[in-house]
């Protein structure tokens, strides 16, 4: 079989401690699925909360003494670091808590600082692109993308620390990120025709990708709007949060 026709890989992290509820998962797979649109895929879906990974030790030795394999072998890590040197699209998917990544999320990504190069006194500004350490093993053509959802009306400012770690790790502009506000009140509220029309455009963003290797500002600017006016979003947030204080609701 010719390598052009070689099925694409891609490795989708569900960071969201909710699994199959993961609200953040609905705008997801509407992208992968526009993947699948433009290339041949084989995606495999991981629930992060399901994996066994023992915490980063701090010892460093992936940096000084193994040349980037973590001392830790007794958990899932090593087989899904595999996984993700090996496939052409990364995407990880979870919603914002507390202004940053779900913690399971950020055990798992500190176990990747093996995948980093050796800290050994580079010294890059954020603006030039590049990853603060550099990438070990890099594989050309791979693609990074993060989407992420929040209850939020605008995803500027409240993304912006999560976004600051992904600067220094992958370098910015090297990797896309999706941002989604108001997703849980669009996914629970909405009847299905809307939130299938609301799918669609993350349907066709994904095929976009697949096709050109990235989003322009436009697109992205586009995924990001809130689905409701602030107006609307109000009065459904106090509908939401009376259900929840009567016990009438459970997310």
């Amino acid at each position: 079989m010719s390598l052009t026709n070689e099925p694409k890989k891609a490795i989708i992290l569900n960071g969201s401690p909710r699994r199959g509820r993961s609200v953040t998962m609905n705008v997801t797979r509407a992208f992968v699925d526009g993947i699948a649109q433009s290339v041949p895929l084989e995606a495999e879906y991981i629930d992060v909360i399901d994996l066994k990974i023992t915490p980063c030790r701090g010892c460093l030795s992936c940096w000084s003494r193994t040349e980037g394999r973590c001392v830790i072998d007794n958990d899932d890590m090593k087989a899904v670091k595999q996984k993700i040197e090996d496939a052409d699209y990364v995407i990880e998917s979870y919603p914002l808590y507390f202004f940053g990544m779900p913690g399971i999320m950020k055990v798992f990504t500190d176990r990747l600082l093996s995948m980093m190069s050796t800290y050994v006194g580079q010294r890059h500004d954020i603006e030039d692109r590049k990853s603060l350490h550099g990438i070990r093993n890099e594989k050309a053509g791979q693609k990074f993308v993060v989407i992420s959802s929040c209850a939020q009306t605008i995803t500027d400012v409240v993304f912006d620390s999560l976004l600051m770690q992904y600067d220094c790790i992958c370098g910015k502009g090297n990797y896309t990120a999706i941002l989604c506000p108001q997703l849980m009140t669009m996914v629970n509220s909405s009847e299905k025709p809307r939130l299938d029309r609301y799918l669609k455009k993350f349907e066709k963003a994904g095929s976009k990708f697949a096709a050109e290797g990235e989003l322009d500002t436009d697109t992205l600017k586009n995924l990001s709007l809130p689905p409701f006016s602030d107006s609307t979003y109000k009065t459904l947030l106090d509908i939401f949060w009376n259900k929840m204080k009567k016990g009438d609701l459970y997310v």
